[in-house]
């Protein structure tokens, strides 16, 4: 039987006091200062991925008061310091590439790397001193990513480049003010780019081995100059449910980005990835521990997307879980969704997997629900709750890949 909101809500409080009363009587010290309170579960909050064009005034304003953590290129220090002073506690991170260094104009200039890289390493120091940072194939011929003209794959298992990277940008990082690093392109396979095998592999498995472990030591190097700096590096791990423990180990330093979360299974049975394999857990255990942040994207091409995304992000609820829909492929406009103003409040108990294969979770004031099956579920919801547009809801038939946000109506005037 499921119970009103209200109702749950009152029994939560009830049950809450008890604990607390419990718990002094044990202790034999009624009145003494309690232990810190768990991190609260709040709803998503929203975040913004800056690197597509140069954000306006208004938009810095208006960024300033609707997002928690922002990401712009390495040359929007005046973006970058104008947010901070709109608002001290927002979390301003800058843009630079694991994997790559590129010689697109704005990258470089003429035959001198830019000042402020999208890279760790400029394209053009590296051609002069250390040629041997750029990756290789079997045929000894550098490797430009497809469909993105000047991005040369670099050697990331190099010792010496690791370091390089990391000392470049926790320099520049802490010169500036920066608050930390995105780091873009933590992937798992090579072959999203590039059908090239690497020299010293013999294999395409090989060669994705070799550049994992790579990034790896990237990582650790990157993280442990940016962590003593006071800084946080927050990389863009991808295809993580591929390989169990891969997004906790790599979240360690601050957070994680996931820029495909709540992404449909196109080619297979229409399930959302999101939910397959160990990668789940790994981000429900990180959202309730609250100590990191979860910066999560959803590809979103209609309301399906968008709603399975947000309340996706809901089930994994927490004080630095944070979400964004994504309309654009080059993320060249702030983005917003009416979901993230729905008022759901915080979690008020975990999220709970039903028989059915659907997820559901309570709020303060609503009620989240997500399909990541490919078939439709019949579900029954908390009592007297309505939908964004206001409709009351006694039954949902939620379809396979969606999800649904209901929130408590508001007061009678």
């Amino acid at each position: 039987m499921r119970l009103p909101a209200g109702l749950r809500r009152a029994l939560r409080l009830t049950v809450a006091a008890v604990l607390v009363v419990q718990t002094a009587c044990a202790s034999g010290t009624v009145g003494a200062a309690s232990p810190p309170e768990p991190p609260k579960p709040s709803a998503p909050c929203a975040w913004w991925y800056a690197i597509g064009d140069s954000p306006t005034e208004p938009e810095l304003v208006d960024a300033a008061q609707r997002y928690r953590v922002v990401v712009l290129n390495a040359q929007e220090i005046p973006a970058m310091k104008r947010l901070h002073e709109l608002n001290p506690r927002i979390k301003v991170l800058v843009y630079k590439d694991f994997s790559s260094t590129r010689n697109y104009p704005g990258a470089v200039e003429g035959d001198a790397d830019a000042q402020w890289l999208p890279s760790g390493i400029g394209y053009n120091a590296a051609q002069r001193e250390h040629p041997e940072w750029f990756a290789v194939d079997t045929e000894a011929r550098r490797i430009e990513w497809n469909g993105y003209p000047k991005h040369w794959q670099m050697a990331v298992w190099d010792v010496a480049y690791q370091q390089a990277w990391a000392n470049a940008v926790a320099a520049e990082v802490v010169a500036q003010g920066w608050d930390g690093v995105l780091a873009d392109n933590d992937f798992n396979t090579l072959r999203h780019y590039s059908a090239a095998i690497l020299h010293g592999t013999g294999s395409f498995n090989e060669t994705d081995r070799l550049l994992r472990d790579g990034l790896d030591g990237l990582l650790l190097a990157a993280g442990e100059a940016l962590e003593k700096a006071g800084k946080i590096l927050v990389p863009n791990v991808s295809e993580s449910h591929l390989n169990p423990g891969r997004w906790t180990a790599h979240s360690r330093y601050g957070g994680a980005m996931e820029e495909n979360f709540g992404f449909r299974d196109e080619g297979g049975n229409g399930e959302l990835l999101t939910f397959r394999g160990n990668e789940w857990k790994e981000l429900r255990a990180q959202a309730a521990l609250g100590e990191s942040w979860l910066l999560l994207v959803t590809r979103v091409k209609g309301g399906r997307d968008e709603r399975a995304g947000y309340a996706s992000a809901a089930l994994l609820a927490g004080p630095m879980t944070c979400w964004t829909p994504a309309t654009t492929v080059d993320y060249h406009q702030p983005e917003w969704s009416p979901l993230q103003q729905s008022g759901l409040g915080s979690a008020i108990d975990v999220a709970i997997r039903e028989p059915s294969g659907v997820w559901t979770r309570a709020f303060d004031n609503g009620w989240v629900a997500v399909n990541p099956t490919g078939v439709t579920a019949i579900l029954t919801p908390p009592e007297g709750l309505i939908t964004l547009d206001g409709e009351p809801v006694s039954t949902v038939e939620l379809p396979g890949a969606d999800g649904v946000v209901l929130v408590e109506p508001p007061p009678a005037p």
